[in-house]
């Protein structure tokens, strides 16, 4: 099994490698990825047991690769929004042409959002 594409219901978003996205610290705009490198934690799949599998730059996260809100036992931050370059080759490749057929709500609402 690979880790470049999956889907994070807990997060309600993309995620593996081959996601561009924001770091997911407050503030912060590094592009990064959503794969297991920048995960909150042990670099497990959804953080594992210890994290709260938001995905940090290096920046943001410490030498265990816990966020500041995991390392202090508080509650995670609030995910970002989906990267742009992600939205557009979802909205553009034509590898996703079935998936946007079968998801004419999420393209018409990020046709409006991204155009």
């Amino acid at each position: 099994m690979g880790w470049s594409l999956g889907f994070d219901t807990q997060w309600n978003r993309w995620i593996g490698y081959g996601v561009p996205a924001y770091c997911d610290y407050p503030g912060c705009k590094k592009r990064i990825d959503r794969g297991l490198a920048y995960v909150c934690c042990d670099a497990e799949p959804y953080g594992g047991e210890n994290g709260c599998g938001l995905y940090f730059c290096g920046e943001h996260h410490d030498i265990d690769g816990k966020c500041e809100r995991c390392a202090s036992g508080k509650e995670p931050f609030n995910p970002k929004e989906e990267h742009p370059l992600w939205i557009k080759h979802i909205l553009t490749d034509r590898s996703w042409k079935e998936w946007r057929r079968e998801n004419p709500k999420w393209v018409e609402e990020n046709e409006k959002t991204n155009a």
